[in-house]
């Protein structure tokens, strides 16, 4: 995922700075992040924002070039940004996660994860399963589930507000698809999103 200059994105930065070099939006289990990179390319600045917070500040670096590592997320995933020189003054910022491009990570968390987007009572919710660990999240909070083996499967059981919730993990029958994971709330399939 390659990055050049962003001139403006609509968030509160771009309109206060010239310097917005590179946002990207992460998907966690504890929620989706948003980025921001700014670069100041004549003085060397380099700001990183996460979720509208500003988490590091460097206001004078004599290289413009290199890297700037920090850690998103309640789980604390360590994200790298890089920054390249492209030619002459054109850079190109790139971000990493936990050691893999965004493009990668994205695919591999696609298979050790599982997320649903559904509204209850109003308030949307986000809910994620983490296929390896069974955890389960919620608009960024640890579920706390009971998890128990049924004949096809298991089931990992937990509440959201009033609702009934329930994971179902059945063997597709096909080695290459493994395990199917599905959500149902009060006995309701909800349709899994790709993020």
């Amino acid at each position: 995922m390659k990055k050049k200059k962003v001139a403006t994105d609509g968030s509160e930065h771009a309109r206060m700075s010239n310097d917005l070099a590179g946002v990207w939006e992460v998907a966690l289990s504890d929620g989706v992040h948003r980025i921001e990179f700014e670069h100041g390319t004549t003085t060397g600045k380099r700001v990183i924002f996460v979720d509208g917070k500003e988490l590091l500040r460097r206001d004078w670096m004599f290289k413009l070039v290199g890297k700037e590592t920090f850690n998103v997320g309640k789980s604390e995933t360590k994200a790298t940004i890089n920054i390249d020189a492209v030619s002459g003054f054109a850079y190109e910022y790139t971000l990493e996660i936990n050691g893999k491009s965004l493009k990668k990570y994205m695919e591999n968390r696609s298979k050790v994860t599982s997320t649903w987007v559904l509204n209850l009572d109003g308030i949307d919710c986000r809910v994620v399963l983490e296929k390896d660990t069974m955890d389960v999240w919620c608009n960024g909070q640890n579920i706390e589930t009971a998890g128990e083996f049924v004949d096809d499967g298991t089931e990992t059981h937990f509440t959201l507000g009033d609702h009934n919730c329930c994971v179902k993990a059945v063997s597709s029958g096909k080695r290459r698809d493994g395990i199917i994971h599905a959500l149902l709330v009060d006995g309701t399939e909800i349709a899994e999103c790709t993020e």
